[in-house]
């Protein structure tokens, strides 16, 4: 297929996703409708990660922090804004405090960059901690005004739709091109009239404005927030092990695997955590051993692979077994002699 058809092919799943998603809550029970919430989350979440970290390869840990500034800006500002202003205000703040903070590390690669990213939300976790207890004497806010369940199911399936319409679309400009080429070789990119610093920063604030608006629209499911619970790191490590998990290059992999974790986490974290934190730990361990291009890259030519190469581990535990490999050896040992005698 060519990128006319590919773009027309990822328009009709999405089309068909939200199709599904908007007819769930008129059947479903409020218990489905809550994990699908979830699952809405960490679709925009990991999507938005994944364009900017997938394409560039920084791993970034900064995540919670932008979900948590979001968080607190709606708890703060919803009685005075409307909620479409209070979303847009937390994404923006989130952008502002991205700026800041690519500018300061994103010239780090690697381990480097994630310890700051999240050194960075560590600090901005205790700053706002200690500003509340100096300045409004309490530490946590009360959210007194909430919208109905269907506003905030909406609003994060757009935002979640959103999130994968602004990766099908950066992935095919100039834009995307140039994440790609710094992932790839980032001297190179700078070469060829990158402007490497701008296009870092810019991908860095699109991943933080989708996280702050997700914060914001996310904050109202409690009705008392605290900087522990908002700035959850967490919330950032599950983001990236989604991420990782479904397919850190693809479109649809952070999709799937999303649904995957939202499940998992609504059926075991509160009965069995530890269980659910293992799963976590086993697919990250499998995906990295047997599937590293992530859950998206599963292909019917995949399990007949696995199939065959089970197989063979089979026949070999066999004839370990048996003892017909030391035969095979011994008979070898016996040919090569007598080629030598020769």
């Amino acid at each position: 297929m060519n990128s006319r058809q590919f773009l027309i092919r990822d328009l009709l799943v999405l089309l068909a996703f939200a199709g599904w998603c908007l007819a769930l809550p008129f059947y479903a029970s409020e218990f489905v409708v809550s994990m699908a919430l979830t699952c809405l989350m960490y679709v925009a979440l990991s999507s938005s990660w994944g364009l900017f970290c997938g394409s560039t390869r920084y791993l970034s840990l900064a995540t919670s922090a932008f979900f948590g500034i979001g968080a607190y800006t709606s708890a703060i500002l919803l009685g005075q804004f409307s909620w479409v202003e209070t979303i847009a205000i937390g994404a923006g703040i989130a952008v502002l405090v991205a700026i800041v903070m690519g500018a300061a590390v994103l010239h780090l690669r690697g381990t480097y960059f994630a310890v700051l990213t999240f050194g960075m939300t560590e600090l901005i976790l205790h700053a706002v901690t200690y500003f509340e207890k100096t300045v409004t004497g309490t530490v946590g806010r009360v959210l007194t005004v909430v919208p109905e369940r269907d506003t905030i199911y909406l609003t994060m399936l757009a935002l979640a739709l959103l999130a994968v319409a602004t990766s099908i679309v950066v992935r095919r400009t100039r834009f995307g091109l140039a994440l790609m080429g710094i992932g790839a070789d980032e001297q190179r990119a700078q070469t060829l009239g990158v402007n490497t610093r701008l296009v870092k920063i810019a991908g860095f604030a699109i991943t933080a404005a989708f996280a702050g608006a997700v914060g914001a629209a996310m904050a109202v499911r409690w009705t008392y927030i605290d900087p522990h619970t908002v700035f959850n790191p967490f919330i950032g490590f599950q983001t990236v092990l989604i991420t990782l998990i479904g397919g850190v290059l693809t479109l649809w992999g952070p999709l799937l695997a999303a649904i995957i974790f939202s499940v998992l986490a609504e059926s075991l974290r509160l009965q069995f955590p530890q269980i659910y934190l293992m799963s976590l730990g086993l697919l990250l361990i499998l995906c990295v051993l047997y599937l590293p291009g992530g859950l998206a890259s599963l292909r019917w030519a995949t399990f007949k692979d696995w199939w065959n190469d089970s197989r063979a581990w089979a026949r070999d535990i066999r004839s370990e077994l048996s003892g017909e490999k030391e035969r095979e050896k011994q008979r070898f040992k016996r040919r090569e002699k007598e080629s030598h005698f020769v």
